[in-house]
């Protein structure tokens, strides 16, 4: 649900009100969620700008160093980089919400 919306539970009938979060916490938390997105988008980018060009210009054994680069990048950067992105997620502010 996007930040300022109001949603009524359906159970219970009660209207919550997401501006009751503060924007500073909220605008933070967003902030630090996309520098994590960018940041895993932009390595993806780079490796591809690099091995795109050698496989195709220059030989086409890059294949096996692409793939050796890809199983590296999966296995011993990605758990990382989720323990990241997991304690971005523990850390953030807690908010007590009253319903309306």
């Amino acid at each position: 649900m996007p930040y300022g919306e109001s949603w009524q539970c359906e159970e219970c009938g009660l209207r919550w009100n997401t501006r009751q979060i503060p924007a500073s916490d909220y605008e933070g938390l967003l902030r630090r969620v996309r520098r994590h997105r960018l940041e895993i988008l932009g390595f993806a980018f780079l490796a591809l700008a690099v091995f795109i060009p050698l496989i195709v210009f220059v030989n086409q054994k890059f294949v096996f160093v692409a793939a050796i680069v890809a199983f590296a990048w999966m296995f011993l950067y990605m758990p990382f980089w989720r323990r990241r992105v997991r304690r971005t997620a523990r850390e953030a502010p807690a908010w007590n919400l009253r319903p309306e």
